[in-house]
């Protein structure tokens, strides 16, 4: 990336969202709380909430529009509620050292607040993305390098797949399947797969 991108600083990467067992045994070890959403309408939002009570779970409760939000204290008995049910996300994006209420994720991060965050993503456990600008493409929305840790890269989003990992190159939809971005892929070197529709 610091080769074929152009930046002044180093991006600021995004951690995607907790999607399995592994992965949120692993966020205890680093993480307090998180982030959980989903819409309110969802057919099993309900007894996700009634076992998180049960379980006595403490956790601020918030309703901006059509959503559901709670931010929850990580425990190890929480960690059988993986997978969760389809349209709830787990999120740690938010939170030190990946995120805080100060920074936002367009700001350039420094060498030092990289190196945390590639200490707490631990040894191929946490999804995680970073945002760029390719060197001679006519626009970077969309661009960068999607990294998938005990997932795979499926159209729209990641699954969770014990034990595999991979990187994806984007360039944007727009540009994608132009000739410029035809011409890109085959100049900048990188020994890319097949190539995938989606980020």
């Amino acid at each position: 990336m610091r080769d074929l991108a152009d930046w002044n600083g180093l991006p600021w990467p995004q951690l995607e969202a907790v999607t399995t067992r592994e992965q949120f045994l692993h966020a205890l070890r680093t993480f307090g709380t998180g982030r959980i959403a989903g819409a309110r309408d969802l057919p099993d939002l309900d007894s996700l909430l009634a076992e998180l009570s049960r379980r006595n779970v403490s956790f601020d409760r918030k309703e901006p529009g059509s959503f559901f939000v709670a931010e929850i204290q990580l425990r190890p008995d929480l960690a059988d509620l993986w997978p969760l049910p389809e349209g709830v996300t787990f999120s740690l994006s938010l939170l030190p050292p990946f995120g805080d209420p100060d920074r936002e994720l367009e700001d350039d991060c420094t060498e030092e607040e990289l190196d945390r965050m590639v200490a707490a993503l631990g040894p191929l456990t946490l999804n995680v993305s970073w945002d760029c600008g390719w060197r001679g493409l006519p626009e970077s929305k969309d661009c960068g390098v999607q990294l998938c840790l005990n997932s795979v890269w499926a159209g729209q989003h990641a699954e969770p797949a014990s034990g595999e990992f991979g990187v994806y190159v984007s360039l944007g939809s727009r540009v994608a399947w132009t000739p410029a971005g035809e011409a890109w892929l085959r100049d900048s070197g990188l020994p890319l797969g097949e190539a995938q529709t989606g980020w």
